[in-house]
């Protein structure tokens, strides 16, 4: 009757991977280079083996800490293929990309589906892009589409000229279109308020992610009467596949708090929760600060995590690719996962990102894993 808890830091990425360079990524790291530029103190991180797992000071790892780093085998370097492939299931091929912007075949249909002509139409920075075409959007009604180096595929909308339910209508209908050769990994809703020269975007984004095209740990896990409680965007990346509850989040703060309550009161189960604002508000902006602050406040939640955990409990902190806030670009970094971990045999541990899902599996079904992934020993 042991619990599994995963806590992915979303975006913190451990150093390039072997092939970086084939993604423009050569030099990216995005943790060490945060802890380098700020200094930050993550005593109780460190004491899980953070710092040791990308030859950081953070303070010797505890004996018991099992820490090292994961390394994706799919050829991308977004959300959905990480979780994905953390639970079991390797792409073989990128979800396409847009660096030119959508060609008519997706823009037409879209269009004529929701009765609008769209702005934009590019790569772009979120912040940026609502602050270029915001007040023309208020103007004319007219969505903003942009996407940028990874496979999605972002309405910005403002609240106010178009319902939150509407765009999620519109995202639903971009997500019915967008199949096959132009399958972009997620549709992303992206409301706004405010008004021009000072527009926000809001916490109502929902992703709209393309199925798991098989099985997972987490189908497996469910399939065996096993609890699969999702916090954050989890229930999104998994179109809440083999999910049985989840639980949506206003902020990282927000997502440990919620996290460390149902983690206290679940008798037997896995929760695996996502912390999105590491991606979203620091690393896509480039906040190395914020970034920090960030992780220093997972820290501060660590000991009570690990207060909760009983006998045969498994604790796991990685990460589903990198951000690196320190390079001059804005987008996702091919890097490996940082590993922390409590529950499992101590010292240093170097292996695939699919382990994580095999050895939350094994723990809590006592079966040898099926799918991708090895038991970390």
């Amino acid at each position: 009757m042991s619990k599994a808890f995963v806590c992915v830091l979303d975006g913190v990425g451990a150093g390039e991977l072997p092939d970086a360079a084939a993604f423009g990524d050569v030099g990216t790291n995005t943790l060490l280079h945060t802890l380098e530029r700020t200094g930050v103190a993550l005593p109780n991180l460190g004491a899980l083996g953070l710092g040791e797992a990308v030859g950081y000071p953070l303070g010797p790892a505890r004996p018991d800490a099992t820490f090292g780093r994961l390394l994706e085998r799919a050829p991308g370097k977004d959300t959905t293929t990480g979780h994905w492939e953390m639970m079991g299931l390797v792409l073989d091929q990128a979800f396409p990309t847009y660096p030119n912007g959508f060609p008519p075949e997706v823009t037409e249909p879209f269009e004529a589906a929701v009765g609008r002509r769209v702005l934009g139409n590019k790569p772009a920075s979120g912040t940026a892009i609502i602050e270029e075409l915001g007040a023309e959007h208020v103007a004319t009604g007219r969505p903003i589409l942009y996407t940028s180096a990874d496979s999605v595929f972002q309405l910005a909308c403002h609240e106010e000229v178009v319902p939150v339910a509407q765009l999620y209508d519109w995202c639903l209908a971009a997500r019915g279109l967008l199949s096959g050769r132009h399958g972009v990994g997620r549709v992303i809703a992206r409301p706004f308020v405010g008004r021009p020269g000072a527009f926000e975007r809001t916490r109502n984004r929902r992703d709209f992610s393309l199925p798991p095209p098989g099985p997972t740990y987490l189908d497996l896990l469910a399939g065996r009467g096993v609890p699969v409680v999702g916090v954050g965007k989890i229930g999104e990346i998994f179109t809440m596949r083999g999910i049985g509850e989840s639980h949506h989040i206003e902020s990282n703060g927000d997502g440990l708090q919620q996290s460390l309550d149902r983690l206290r009161a679940l008798a037997h189960g896995f929760l695996f929760t996502n912390l999105v604002d590491f991606d979203m508000l620091y690393g896509h902006r480039n906040d190395v600060a914020g970034f920090a602050a960030g992780l220093a406040e997972v820290d501060r939640f660590v000991p009570e995590f690990v207060a909760a955990l009983e006998p045969g409990d498994l604790l796991v902190f990685c990460a589903d690719h990198g951000v690196d806030p320190t390079t001059e670009g804005y987008d996702h970094t091919r890097e490996y996962s940082p590993l922390a971990a409590l529950g499992l045999a101590g010292g240093r541990y170097d292996g695939l990102f699919a382990d994580v899902g095999a050895t939350v599996f094994e723990r809590l079904v006592g079966e040898r894993p099926p799918l991708a992934g090895s038991v970390i020993r």
